[in-house]
């Protein structure tokens, strides 16, 4: 079973491509959502804004766009955590601190911290790692702040070629950096980054320019070319557009994941490391296509 969750029906007068131009009109981004869970073969659907266990988030405020991707470390489903508890909450907090206007557009890492803080002083005890990347659009100063946790991440794309990215953080091969909760007794012996420790970067945004932020379902398995051909599919900046190539890109890279003769970016970063690897790698996967438009109510 798949899903599509949709966000920012707004009327988009940009042009694909880019145009440099400076102007006092407030920015903001024409998003779409699409993805799989790994089971969804089972019949398995997640609740709310999650793909297996990924989860995401699109929010709207008057001074900003913010939306974000996390991806659960199922290796806590060995002892018998539901590692989408910890990604979908973690992602809700993010949302509802956006939507409260509790955070600054140019601090990203300050939206993860107190979302992070807030799961640690929960009196309903959650257990559970997470990657992270949030990405925000200040409308105003028309500029791109990120911060990126782990092996989650995101593209620019201007005039068909990546101008930004994301760089993955990994502490040893499929070892991704990760907030983390563990029991009082594990503490000490269950890896966990501090949210301090996310990558961050800012920098300025074109009208019609194309933000895609996805899980590493996404990544592993589709490398930079093969998502700048789907892109080239973008013809217009409507929202049905959008939507239609964000499910186009999820579903190729889910084939790709399936593939045992596909030789996938996570099977050359194993062979890079010494592993005989070939193969997609099957996972979770959430796209979060977006562009960068200009603002109207």
């Amino acid at each position: 079973m798949l899903s599509v969750l949709s966000y920012g029906r707004l009327v988009a007068r940009a042009v694909i491509g880019g145009l440099s131009q400076t102007d006092s009109r407030d920015y903001s981004l024409v998003s779409a959502s699409f993805g799989f869970g790994k089971d969804f073969r089972k019949g398995i659907l997640k609740k709310g804004m999650c793909y297996g266990d990924d989860a995401c988030f699109i929010a709207r405020h008057r001074s900003a766009d913010v939306l974000g991707v996390a991806d659960g470390v199922g290796g806590w489903r060995d002892y018998g955590v539901d590692p989408s508890q910890f990604s979908g909450t973690l992602m809700r907090t993010c949302e509802r601190l956006v939507k409260e206007g509790r955070f600054v557009p140019s601090n990203p890492v300050g939206i993860l911290t107190t979302s992070y803080y807030e799961l640690l002083q929960n009196k309903v005890p959650l257990l559970g790692s997470s990657t992270a990347c949030i990405v925000v659009l200040d409308r105003q100063s028309h500029r791109l702040h990120t911060a990126n946790l782990g092996d989650s991440g995101f593209l620019v794309v201007r005039g068909g070629e990546v101008v930004h990215r994301s760089d993955e953080q990994q502490h040893y091969f499929n070892t991704p950096f990760q907030l983390s909760i563990a029991p009082p007794e594990a503490e000490g012996s269950v890896l966990s980054d501090s949210p301090d420790a996310a990558d961050s970067s800012s920098f300025d945004v074109q009208l019609g320019d194309i933000i895609l932020t996805a899980t590493d379902g996404l990544f592993d398995n589709m490398p930079d070319y093969m998502i700048l051909q789907e892109l080239k599919k973008l013809k217009n900046t409507n929202y049905e557009s959008i939507q239609q190539t964000a499910k186009s890109i999820a579903e190729q890279a889910h084939v790709l994941a399936y593939d045992p003769n596909y030789m996938s970016p996570f099977a050359q970063f194993a062979c890079d490391n010494g592993l005989n690897v070939r193969g997609g790698k099957p996972d979770d996967i959430t796209v979060l296509l977006s562009i960068v438009a200009e603002y109207t109510d």
